[in-house]
């Protein structure tokens, strides 16, 4: 599933792209979708906005039309020159916004539907979404709050809850909680208040960091940095490299799935030996 960083990175490179210009055509594989553009056209509005939300991107049309969209596992935003030939198949497109300039495809996106202004204010989705880690004012207190509210859940699980903070995926999962030295089979009830809130500064730091400035509509998880070294083998700590000598002490990475989605979680078990106080943070 992609992550807040790459959703905020998509969102801010189709708003570059597509904000102020008008649209000339809409397509879309669902019927929903396609109900909305016939019975009140796109073509002729201009894009107003394309924002993130968490994992949701948000474009916004005039006319007071949004078209909200969510990843899920397999999800991704392209954008293209008008003609261009596309990197993925017509038939992983399920979305495409067309103006003179560029063209937005949205290929095999699970979850799309139009709402106006008053229906996403009341949606129920983005109304329960915890504070987002990459808002201009993230609330760490409401999110501090929030995760203090599940003592009985494991770390790795409430990082993973958008409900109690927006924009974590796997990836960052293991590297925060690796760089913080908590394990991540640890219930919240056994974290210290002092290593809440160095997860939570770490979590907002590392993904700032990791949207940066640079334009690109989707980056790979290999092309995010957790331990500040730019040798391309080098990005992550733990994520990845089951297996592999821890890149601090040594000791094999650890992997383990979980549920139905098999989430993946890595770990270091000397580094991350279950008691947060027990081992200096990373950085």
């Amino acid at each position: 599933m992609p992550e807040g960083d790459t959703i905020f990175r998509a969102a801010r490179t189709l708003h570059r792209a597509l904000a102020t210009r008008t649209v000339t055509a809409f397509e879309s594989v669902y019927p929903a979708l396609t109900r909305v553009d016939v019975d009140t056209p796109l073509a002729g509005r201009q894009v107003a906005a394309v924002q993130a939300r968490g994992k949701h991107l948000l474009i916004e049309f005039t006319g007071d039309l949004i078209l909200r969209t969510h990843m899920r596992m397999h999800g991704s935003w392209h954008l293209y020159r008008p003609g261009e030939r596309w990197q993925r198949p017509r038939r992983d497109m399920r979305i495409v916004v067309s103006t003179a300039a560029f063209v937005a495809v949205g290929f095999n996106i699970p979850e799309a539907e139009f709402v106006d202004a008053a229906g996403l204010a009341r949606h129920r989705q983005l109304a329960a979404l915890g504070p987002d880690l990459l808002a201009a004012a993230f609330d760490r207190a409401e999110a501090s709050r929030r995760l203090r509210a599940r003592p009985d859940d494991t770390i790795a699980d409430v990082l993973l809850n958008q409900r109690v903070l927006a924009g974590i995926g796997n990836v960052f999962k293991s590297e925060i909680l690796f760089m913080a030295r908590v394990h991540p089979r640890t219930r919240v009830r056994d974290i210290t208040a002092d290593a809440v809130e160095r997860i939570l500064a770490i979590a907002a730091q590392q993904l700032r960091a990791n949207v940066g400035a640079r334009d690109r509509t989707l980056a790979p998880a290999a092309g995010r940095r957790t331990t500040g070294s730019l040798h391309p083998s080098k990005g992550l700590w733990v994520y990845g490299r089951a297996g592999e000598p821890c890149r601090i002490c040594g000791t094999a990475v650890r992997l383990e799935k979980d549920g139905a989605d098999a989430r993946l979680t890595y770990w270091c078990d000397c580094c991350q030996p279950g008691v947060s106080r027990t081992r200096p943070a990373v950085g």
